[in-house]
């Protein structure tokens, strides 16, 4: 059985580090990215299903990731991180299509169960 791809996306590697123990633990596949080019680069590759997508990224910035993911895999879906109060970000990223955001220092318990209701584990 196939799992369902998660790609998670941020600068910062200890939050990469336990989205990743968390979502494996919950059965997906999941893949990080440190950038938006390693994100670019790893959607192109791999498909994933889902890809939760920090906003505050040194160089290309979260705004443009989700651009181009959109334009390579219009079906993408895509769960945003942001800093806390970031308000245009937030509307503008829902306007390219994300589907919820999640502000920091997030509730990973919130993270799960957001995870588990686009991309049902196991039902493939």
């Amino acid at each position: 059985m196939l799992k369902e791809k998660i790609l998670i996306v941020d600068d910062q590697f200890g939050i990469r580090i336990l989205l990743t123990e968390v979502l494996q633990k919950e059965g997906y596949q999941t893949f990080q990215a440190a950038n938006g080019y390693q994100a670019i680069e790893i959607a192109q590759k791999n498909a994933p299903d889902l890809v939760l997508l920090d906003m505050k990224i040194p160089g290309m910035d979260g705004i443009e990731i989700l651009k181009r993911l959109k334009q390579h895999d219009q079906s993408i879906k895509v769960i945003i991180m942001t800093a806390y109060g970031e308000l245009d970000m937030i509307q503008e990223a829902k306007d390219l299509g994300a589907l919820t955001h999640f502000a920091k220092p997030f509730d990973i318990d919130e993270i799960r169960q957001a995870v588990r209701q686009y991309l049902p584990v196991g039902l493939n």
